[in-house]
């Protein structure tokens, strides 16, 4: 048995998100599929995170075993043509030691959440981004985040369906810059709660439109109550950037 670790970009759109669903298409389900059609075998992913319906990937670190022989390259290119038309790719394979976790092994997460603040529609970007019409005024935005960096109680950003055991998290950075017609989001942390990023970035996204003062965002914080969560964005701007690995 060969364990390979899979690095997959993916267009959350089609999808009800990472995980296997009852309810509809997933990506794991996609892999899972052109993996068994590919090795007859019954194989199970396992993904570094977990994604919600229409959150994207650039980086998504995932690991699934083996019993045939495969070299990485055939693998991922006969993954790829089979994954084929789903907005699913295989960017890298590699073989990895069998105590090796996509999840479990993985020390750090990092997200980006893309803003178009325009008034013009989407065309290009429609469901890769979240329009805002108003300007925002980034520069507020990344003052005003810095109240959520460190280790803190993040209840008011937390889903209510939420399984973490705990609300404590340590976020790493968090970051806000304009680029181009774009306002960008970074978020690196060990892990995050459900829905922590969007919920921060609804928050700030106020803080920019002038709706919030900055110091909102920390008094939020403090509440320690999903009440007093101003604003959850959507989940077309998400991105799930890079998954880290003490060996990198």
């Amino acid at each position: 048995m060969t364990r390979f670790a899979l690095t997959l970009e993916f267009d959350g759109g089609p999808f009800m998100g990472l995980q296997r669903q009852s309810h509809g298409p997933s990506v794991q389900q996609a892999v899972e599929d052109a993996a068994f059609a590919v090795t007859g075998e019954k194989v199970v992913m396992h993904a570094a995170g977990r994604t919600d319906a229409g959150v994207h990937a650039l980086g998504m670190r995932a690991h699934v075993e083996v019993e045939k022989p495969f070299a990485p390259f055939r693998l991922m290119e006969a993954l790829n043509a089979l994954l084929r038309p789903a907005p699913i790719a295989v960017l890298d394979c590699a073989v990895v030691p069998d105590d090796w976790h996509a999840r479990f092994s993985c020390i750090g997460r990092a997200y980006v959440y893309r803003i178009a603040d325009r008034r013009a529609p989407l065309t290009l970007e429609r469901g890769k981004a979240w329009q805002v019409t108003k300007p925002l005024d980034a520069a507020a935005m990344h003052r005003a985040a810095q109240a959520l960096v460190g280790r803190h109680d993040f209840t008011t950003f937390r889903s209510a369906h939420c399984q973490s055991a705990s609300p404590l998290k340590t976020l790493d950075r968090l970051a806000v810059r304009r680029e181009g017609g774009m306002v960008l989001v970074e978020a690196e942390a060990r892990s995050f709660l459900h829905h922590q990023v969007r919920s921060m970035v609804g928050c700030l996204a106020l803080v920019g439109m002038g709706r919030w003062r900055e110091e909102q965002v920390a008094e939020a914080l403090a509440a320690r109550d999903r009440q007093a969560l101003g604003l959850n964005a959507p989940p077309d701007g998400l991105y799930f950037v890079r998954a880290v690995y003490p060996e990198s």
